[in-house]
């Protein structure tokens, strides 16, 4: 008897650029370019860079000033990308500061195909405020929902940085059909508190983002940027100590194995197989889609689920 095919036999590479920012924004645009060539010329297909990778992460302070630092999608930094996209024949995620209006900003991950042209625009939906993280001054929240995008490479979806701690975005992302979800991030350490918590924040974040990998049956991708930044942009830098950015740039199989990971402290390029037939052979032995009770979730859209009081509970 003829051999039953394998689904999905084909096979991609993803390209994570882990790098540092410094104050010019021109320059980590140049930086970010050549990780971008270097990926391509490692192999990878699909490269996502990290998060706001054209600044320093300037949502250390509240400055109107720093709302000059966004532009407008498409814009000069769309058109940049799309040339080396086009360039390396390489599908790329780039996450950027969207003026939209005037004073309507966004946090937004575009996707390019590998012709240059625009694939997706997806608009960070859940936007944190966090001391050394205000960017509930800067940034409106996502209202083009969570999406999934067919490349030439393959079906991937796009989210940003606290998106991650939301297993709903993990989950209807792949719904969607996406087979590697990409975090572009921008998370890291306040000194004073690393000896204490370091190792476990790191920790929580890694495992969290494995969970949607093993829940959802699907590759994941979190890209985050390295380094000690104040937020030096546009001549001013935050107070304080600053942000140490923790790297750890990874990629998670469908069944929450790492299959690459950076260093805590280099810029680095990690380049790793996606094998969409693992998909397949990892759903096939743990059918969470299957099983779910979407007849019981209706409550999940509501904040909380409020008991009365009971005197008798006293």
């Amino acid at each position: 008897m003829p051999s039953l095919a394998k689904p999905n036999a084909r096979k991609y590479n993803v390209g994570l650029i882990q790098m540092s920012m410094g104050p010019d924004p021109e320059l980590n645009l140049e930086a970010a370019i050549a990780h971008i060539r270097e990926a391509a010329r490692r192999g990878a297909n699909v490269i996502c860079l990290p998060e706001l990778f054209r600044a320093q992460y300037f949502c250390q302070r509240e400055d109107t000033e720093l709302f000059n630092l966004a532009e407008a999608i498409p814009g000069p930094s769309t058109k940049a990308i799309g040339q080396i996209a086009a360039e390396t024949r390489t599908v790329i995620v780039a996450s950027l500061f969207e003026r939209r209006a005037a004073g309507l900003y966004h946090n937004t991950a575009v996707t390019h195909h590998t012709d240059g042209s625009i694939a997706s625009v997806y608009r960070k939906m859940h936007i944190p405020d966090d001391p050394l993280y205000y960017e509930k001054y800067y940034f409106t929240p996502g209202d083009l929902g969570f999406k999934a995008v067919d490349t030439a490479f393959g079906r991937i979806g796009t989210l940003v940085c606290w998106d991650q701690w939301y297993p709903e975005g993990a989950r209807l992302t792949a719904l969607k059909g996406a087979e590697t979800l990409f975090y572009p991030t921008a998370i890291g350490w306040h000194p004073a508190e690393k000896a204490e918590f370091g190792a476990a924040q790191y920790d929580a974040w890694q495992t969290i983002q494995r969970s949607h990998a093993i829940a959802n049956g699907v590759f994941v991708a979190g890209v985050n940027r390295v380094g000690h930044e104040q937020g030096d942009v546009l001549g001013n830098r935050a107070e304080g100590q600053g942000i140490e950015f923790w790297g750890g740039s990874f990629l998670a199989d469908p069944f929450g194995r790492i299959l690459a990971k950076a260093s805590h402290t280099e810029e680095e390029i990690l380049v790793a197989e996606i094998d969409p037939a693992l998909i397949e052979e990892t759903r096939r032995n743990w059918p969470f889609l299957r099983d779910r009770r979407i007849d019981a979730f209706g409550p999940l859209t509501q904040r909380f689920l409020d008991t009365p009081f009971d005197p008798e509970d006293r």
